[in-house]
């Protein structure tokens, strides 16, 4: 989905007050939430830099074993990104944080046709703790577990994510693998940065 002039305007302000994120596009077989999901035309990555510099992952109920990722959250139609961010970040974490960067503008498009319109956004931001107490709030969110990872294991888990074995699953509409390969390009995208 494009994005429309509004929401263009509000990326360029937010590049403007927490720097230019990294873009890029990516070809992704499409048939898993939440690309197909029409209540949303993009998410919200959360990158929580703790107290104690780890990021935290989770792990929902319905995922394969292992399959721990960075939070993220839909931003409604008619919703401003950085409203989705603190709306996302309090459902699931609680924590009070500020904004360090945006990081990652990540683009998606449909392997069969690379050159087609947009389906799906994922916009990272880098986010420092900086109070609260860490708890899910939401708990149609499913998040069954957290873990805590330095940033420089976040290769590792991309490459996780990309290994995920194929198999179709009703939770998600799709396949785990298209799934796995979708969730894993934001990971790499972030650990890069976050090594720079």
């Amino acid at each position: 989905m494009d994005l429309d002039g509004a929401q263009r305007g509000e990326l360029d302000e937010l590049a403007l007050t927490y720097g230019p994120p990294r873009r890029l596009d990516a070809a992704i077989t499409p048939f898993f939430d939440p690309v197909q999901r029409p209540d949303r035309f993009a998410e919200v990555c959360m990158v929580i830099r703790r107290h104690n510099g780890k990021i935290p992952l989770s792990i929902k109920t319905f995922y394969p074993r292992g399959a721990y990722r960075l939070p993220t959250g839909g931003i409604h139609h008619g919703e401003r990104i950085l409203d989705a961010l603190h709306r996302e970040t309090d459902e699931e974490t609680a924590l009070e944080v500020v904004v360090r960067r945006f990081l990652a503008w990540i683009t998606y498009r449909d392997v069969s046709a690379p050159e087609g319109p947009p389906l799906f956004h994922t916009l990272a931001f880098l986010l420092d703790e900086v109070g609260g107490t860490f708890k899910t709030r939401d708990e149609e969110e499913q998040i069954e577990d957290w873990i805590e990872v330095e940033p420089t294991a976040l290769s590792d888990v991309a490459d996780g994510l990309d290994h995920i074995a194929s198999a179709p699953s009703k939770d998600i509409g799709g396949d785990w693998a298209d799934w796995g390969h979708f969730r894993a390009i934001v990971h790499r995208v972030v650990h890069e940065e976050l090594s720079r």
